[in-house]
């Protein structure tokens, strides 16, 4: 692997994903931040251990 990470969301993109779910804006700047957090950790996580099963990538 090359050595890549990821290191954040595009917030306005994902805001603007919960508007279109119907999401309260105030709700989702609130949890956005949180949940992203959790998800980059566990990218980068799965990444430097090799595991891409769940990743979206498997062969």
């Amino acid at each position: 692997m090359g050595g890549g990470a990821v290191i954040g969301w595009d917030m306005t993109a994902a805001l603007a994903m919960a508007r279109a779910l119907g999401v309260d804006p105030l709700i989702a700047a609130e949890c956005l931040p949180e949940i992203e957090a959790v998800m980059v950790r566990k990218l980068n996580e799965q990444m430097a251990s090799g595991d891409r099963s769940s990743l979206g990538r498997e062969r």
